[in-house]
Protein backbone atom coordinates (compact mmCIF):
# COMPACT_ATOMS: atom_id res chain seq x y z
CA UNK A 1 0.00 0.00 0.00
CA UNK A 2 1.29 3.48 -0.81
CA UNK A 3 2.03 6.00 1.91
CA UNK A 4 -0.04 9.18 2.37
CA UNK A 5 2.23 12.20 2.02
CA UNK A 6 -0.33 14.99 1.96
CA UNK A 7 -3.58 16.25 0.54
CA UNK A 8 -4.89 18.39 -2.28
CA UNK A 9 -7.99 20.54 -2.25
CA UNK A 10 -9.56 22.67 -4.96
CA UNK A 11 -9.21 26.42 -4.40
CA UNK A 12 -10.98 28.77 -6.86
CA UNK A 13 -8.47 30.80 -8.88
CA UNK A 14 -9.67 34.09 -7.38
CA UNK A 15 -8.47 32.91 -3.92
CA UNK A 16 -5.05 31.42 -4.74
CA UNK A 17 -3.22 34.79 -4.75
CA UNK A 18 -4.18 35.19 -1.10
CA UNK A 19 -1.66 32.47 -0.25
CA UNK A 20 1.09 33.43 -2.70
CA UNK A 21 0.89 37.25 -2.67
CA UNK A 22 -1.16 38.32 0.34
CA UNK A 23 0.59 36.19 2.96
CA UNK A 24 -2.44 34.19 4.14
CA UNK A 25 -1.31 31.05 5.98
CA UNK A 26 -4.50 29.33 7.17
CA UNK A 27 -6.70 27.23 4.87
CA UNK A 28 -10.19 26.43 6.21
CA UNK A 29 -12.97 24.27 4.80
CA UNK A 30 -15.58 21.74 5.87
CA UNK A 31 -13.66 18.77 7.27
CA UNK A 32 -13.21 16.24 4.47
CA UNK A 33 -10.18 14.06 3.77
CA UNK A 34 -8.46 14.86 7.05
CA UNK A 35 -8.34 11.79 9.32
CA UNK A 36 -4.96 10.63 7.97
CA UNK A 37 -3.39 14.11 7.85
CA UNK A 38 -0.50 14.95 10.15
CA UNK A 39 1.70 17.97 10.74
CA UNK A 40 4.63 17.96 8.34
CA UNK A 41 2.60 16.62 5.39
CA UNK A 42 2.03 18.64 2.22
CA UNK A 43 -1.00 20.57 1.06
CA UNK A 44 -0.98 20.98 -2.72
CA UNK A 45 -3.20 23.77 -4.04
CA UNK A 46 -5.39 22.63 -6.94
CA UNK A 47 -6.58 25.77 -8.70
CA UNK A 48 -10.18 25.33 -9.84
CA UNK A 49 -12.62 27.22 -12.07
CA UNK A 50 -9.98 28.57 -14.49
CA UNK A 51 -6.43 27.60 -15.51
CA UNK A 52 -6.96 24.43 -13.52
CA UNK A 53 -4.14 22.37 -12.07
CA UNK A 54 -1.65 22.25 -9.22
CA UNK A 55 -0.30 25.77 -8.67
CA UNK A 56 1.69 25.48 -5.45
CA UNK A 57 2.22 23.72 -2.17
CA UNK A 58 2.80 24.24 1.53
CA UNK A 59 3.73 22.24 4.58
CA UNK A 60 0.99 21.62 7.15
CA UNK A 61 2.17 23.08 10.45
CA UNK A 62 -0.96 22.46 12.54
CA UNK A 63 -4.43 20.97 12.09
CA UNK A 64 -7.45 22.10 14.10
CA UNK A 65 -10.93 20.58 13.83
CA UNK A 66 -13.97 22.45 15.15
CA UNK A 67 -17.69 22.98 14.67
CA UNK A 68 -17.64 26.77 14.25
CA UNK A 69 -15.49 28.07 11.38
CA UNK A 70 -15.82 31.61 12.71
CA UNK A 71 -13.90 30.51 15.83
CA UNK A 72 -10.82 30.04 13.63
CA UNK A 73 -10.65 33.83 13.35
CA UNK A 74 -10.21 34.02 17.15
CA UNK A 75 -7.24 31.66 16.87
CA UNK A 76 -5.65 32.85 13.63
CA UNK A 77 -6.97 36.38 13.04
CA UNK A 78 -6.56 37.73 9.53
CA UNK A 79 -4.17 34.96 8.44
CA UNK A 80 -7.25 32.91 7.42
CA UNK A 81 -7.47 33.00 3.63
CA UNK A 82 -11.21 33.77 3.65
CA UNK A 83 -12.79 36.81 5.31
CA UNK A 84 -15.37 36.47 8.08
CA UNK A 85 -18.00 37.76 5.65
CA UNK A 86 -17.11 35.11 3.05
CA UNK A 87 -17.41 32.36 5.68
CA UNK A 88 -20.77 33.74 6.86
CA UNK A 89 -22.02 33.82 3.26
CA UNK A 90 -20.90 30.21 2.80
CA UNK A 91 -22.69 29.12 5.98
CA UNK A 92 -25.87 30.90 4.87
CA UNK A 93 -25.62 29.23 1.45
CA UNK A 94 -25.17 25.80 3.11
CA UNK A 95 -28.20 26.39 5.34
CA UNK A 96 -30.28 27.37 2.31
CA UNK A 97 -29.50 24.08 0.55
CA UNK A 98 -30.29 21.72 3.45
CA UNK A 99 -32.84 19.13 2.50
CA UNK A 100 -36.28 18.73 4.08
CA UNK A 101 -35.17 15.58 5.92
CA UNK A 102 -32.84 17.45 8.28
CA UNK A 103 -33.54 16.59 11.91
CA UNK A 104 -35.51 19.16 13.87
CA UNK A 105 -32.87 19.29 16.63
CA UNK A 106 -30.24 20.20 14.04
CA UNK A 107 -28.56 16.80 14.17
CA UNK A 108 -24.82 16.44 14.34
CA UNK A 109 -22.96 19.65 13.52
CA UNK A 110 -20.66 19.59 10.53
CA UNK A 111 -16.99 19.69 11.44
CA UNK A 112 -14.62 22.23 9.91
CA UNK A 113 -10.86 22.12 9.68
CA UNK A 114 -8.15 24.71 9.70
CA UNK A 115 -4.75 23.90 8.26
CA UNK A 116 -2.06 26.28 9.43
CA UNK A 117 0.58 26.34 6.70
CA UNK A 118 4.25 27.19 6.38
CA UNK A 119 6.78 27.20 3.55
CA UNK A 120 4.13 28.23 1.04
CA UNK A 121 5.48 28.30 -2.49
CA UNK A 122 3.98 28.85 -5.91
CA UNK A 123 5.01 26.65 -8.83
CA UNK A 124 6.50 28.28 -11.93
CA UNK A 125 4.00 26.48 -14.14
CA UNK A 126 0.59 24.92 -13.58
CA UNK A 127 0.88 21.13 -13.28
CA UNK A 128 -2.04 19.03 -14.54
CA UNK A 129 -3.04 16.18 -12.19
CA UNK A 130 -3.26 12.63 -13.51
CA UNK A 131 -6.71 12.24 -11.97
CA UNK A 132 -9.64 14.49 -11.17
CA UNK A 133 -9.52 16.36 -7.83
CA UNK A 134 -12.99 16.21 -6.22
CA UNK A 135 -14.47 19.10 -4.27
CA UNK A 136 -13.83 17.23 -1.00
CA UNK A 137 -10.15 16.87 -1.86
CA UNK A 138 -8.01 13.76 -1.97
CA UNK A 139 -4.97 12.32 -0.28
CA UNK A 140 -1.63 12.42 -2.06
CA UNK A 141 0.33 9.17 -2.01
CA UNK A 142 3.85 8.09 -2.91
Amino acid sequence: MSEITGVTFPVPKKYTPRFFKDGKTVFIKPATVFKELRSGMKLVFYQSHEDTGYVGEATIKRIIIGEDPLAFFETFGDTVFLTREEVKEYLDWQEHWKGPRVRKDGGKKKQWMALELEDIRKYNTVKKPERFVPVGGKYLRT
